[in-house]
């Protein structure tokens, strides 16, 4: 069966109740009638109505002009990451304005892609991804066994290696971050 929204079903009512020769005051006497609240506005009718004369029965938001996203590419990244790392507590608002961009993308740059978040007035990368916490469950998993197998014998068989990967980050104190 074909999904289709409730403003989809109710612009398809229209153009029936449309095609049918009825009137915008028709149509929305009949639409609030079985909609109630759910009803649209008279205006909104007479826009549909009059978009039908013009023989326009899509459904679907036509193409609007203007300039594509550009923006999020491989070297603004890049740029906004570099900025970052000079300076940890320069602002969003002003990597957009050194890089000619909009506030809300450079923060979504930020945020998305760089997975970073603010912490005591500085940029730090979020600690842990979604990949890197299953595969620290699975290895607790596998130790909380093997400890379980053999208790009495467990740190004996436990080998550790030099390279430990650790993710800890000391934050500054409010004091400190405003010096």
């Amino acid at each position: 069966m074909l999904a289709i929204s409730t403003t989809s079903r109710r612009e398809l009512s229209s153009s029936f109740f449309f095609l049918q020769g009825k009137a915008p005051k028709e149509i929305h006497a009949i639409l609030t009638e079985r909609l109630g609240e759910y009803a649209p506005s008279y205006a909104t009718i007479k826009n549909w109505v009059a978009q039908f004369k013009r023989g326009e029965f899509s459904t679907c938001d036509a193409p609007r002009p203007g300039r594509h996203k550009t923006v999020t590419t491989p070297e603004i990244i890049d740029q906004i990451q570099e900025l970052i790392l000079e300076d940890r507590r320069i602002s969003a608002k002003s990597i957009a304005e050194q890089l000619g961009i909009s506030h809300e993308r450079a923060g979504s740059i930020i945020h998305e892609d760089l997975d970073m978040r603010r912490l005591s007035a500085k940029w730090v990368p979020k600690c842990l991804n979604a990949e890197q916490k299953r595969q620290r469950c699975q290895s607790s998993e596998q130790l909380l066994e093997f400890f379980r197998r053999d208790t009495n014998d467990f740190l004996s068989r436990l080998i550790t290696m030099d390279e430990t990967w650790l993710y800890h980050y000391d934050p500054e104190t409010k004091q400190q971050s405003m010096e």
